[in-house]
């Protein structure tokens, strides 16, 4: 009996299984959602709308479906939720800054050193003993200032002797033109042969060469007395060596050495991304270690670069009347290049491209751009870049959320503008 209850109601739970089933729908084909969906029903009886389909259908309990056309398989789920929920994909939200580009000063700071216009050796133009040292180290001179005395020596006696010889030539001179004009009266007169012209203008000549020798010879002695003489040939600071009295100088051998500080130069060196810009005459600004300050301007710059650092020397000169800045001091020049249009941007808004550039994101007619740019100052009030279009509306908030090419929803919060 118990037996017969279980088999019971195993066959009662099978029918209902079986009726439960039958009002489900079969998938065949795998054609997508719409495709390929039948009734179990429809299936059993072979044919789509069948008497037990039509009772079930009627009764409410067999499933329904009618095919959908709408949705394009190639859509991914959430797509596909999107459409059935006919709501349209947000955009992303950013907000911009138009920035409009102004002229700013393009200056270029420079690290270097202070250095002497010029280093200059009073040297001796004749060879002989110093009789008197005029000058001590660090003293001033300026041009014509005497450094250094040499013994005289035999020259002094020279002189004496040169004077004679040119006043003899003199004597000489007047005889030969007093036999010359008296010739030209006799001969005028026919009292003297038309011959005996040749021989005085002859005497003559030689008379005024022998003036113009005793001349020479008189300066050169002159001349060799004053090189005795060492005189400072530039302004400037005695620095070492100074020659000591009672030493022999040779020719060439120096009394002492002049360090010429008025005007001054300042070595520096100008990177090679801002050498286009560089050219000579351009002003700038020189400050010390020490607090010193000057103006000057750019009289050289290399036309070949350090083959360690690609920088390019450059020279700055500038007026030191006072000798104030020394040799040697480390200083910084401001080299101002004139001017050009560029952004004056928080810092904030850079960013990288997915190559790694340096540069910013913009939005034009409704999608992003990114444009590179090259810092030219950075200031308390934020960076100087050039490489924008004159008028630019930068994404401020969302630039790291979108790429270059995408429609976005930008809101224009401010009018940003470069200072002047």
């Amino acid at each position: 009996m118990r037996a017969l209850l279980s088999y019971g109601l195993a066959l009662l739970i099978l029918v209902g299984a079986g009726l439960w089933l039958a009002t489900g729908t079969l998938v065949m084909g795998g054609n997508g959602p719409g495709k390929g969906e039948r009734s179990i029903v429809s299936v059993v009886e072979g044919q789509e709308h069948g008497p037990i389909a039509t009772t079930l259908a009627d009764a409410g309990v067999l499933a329904h479906h009618e095919p959908s056309t709408t949705v394009d398989p190639a859509l991914t789920i959430a797509q596909r939720n999107e459409a059935e929920m006919g709501t349209a994909t947000q955009l992303q939200s950013v907000r911009t800054t138009t920035y409009v580009a102004k002229p700013m000063s393009i200056e270029v700071p420079l690290r270097g050193r202070t250095a002497a216009k010029a280093s200059v050796s009073a040297v001796a133009e004749t060879a002989g003993i110093v009789d008197e040292v005029n000058i001590v180290k660090g003293q001033s001179v300026k041009v014509g200032d005497l450094l250094c005395t040499l013994d005289q020596g035999t020259r002094a006696a020279a002189v004496a002797q040169a004077e004679a010889g040119l006043e003899q030539a003199n004597a000489g001179l007047n005889q030969a033109q007093l036999d010359y004009d008296t010739n030209e009266s006799l001969r005028n007169r026919g009292l003297a042969a038309a011959n005996t012209a040749r021989a005085v203008e002859v005497a003559l000549s030689s008379a005024k060469a022998n003036v113009s020798s005793a001349q020479a010879a008189l300066d050169n002695a002159n001349a060799e007395l004053d090189r005795t003489r060492i005189l400072a040939k530039v302004n400037g600071v005695v620095q070492d060596p100074i020659v000591s009295e009672g030493a022999m100088l040779a020719m060439g051998s120096p009394c002492a050495t002049i360090v010429q500080l008025d005007p001054m130069r300042f070595l520096g060196q100008v990177p090679e991304a801002r050498i286009a810009l560089a050219k000579t005459d351009l002003t700038a600004s020189i400050r010390t270690v020490t607090g010193q300050t000057a103006d000057g301007k750019v009289t050289y710059i290399a036309s070949t670069a350090d083959s360690a650092t690609r920088s390019f020397p450059v020279e700055i000169e500038f007026a030191n009347p006072d000798g104030a800045i020394r040799d040697g001091v480390t200083a910084q020049a401001t080299v101002n290049m004139g001017s050009a249009p560029a952004q004056l941007l928080p810092q904030s808004v850079l960013t990288l491209s997915d190559d790694g550039v340096l540069g910013v994101r913009t939005v034009e007619d409704e999608k992003v751009k990114f444009y590179p740019v090259q810092i030219v100052s950075d200031t308390r009030d934020g960076i100087w870049v050039m490489g924008l279009p004159a008028s630019v509306d930068v994404i401020t908030v969302g630039q790291e959320y979108v790429t270059e090419g995408q429609t976005v929803a930008a809101t224009n919060v401010a009018a940003g503008g470069a200072a002047s």
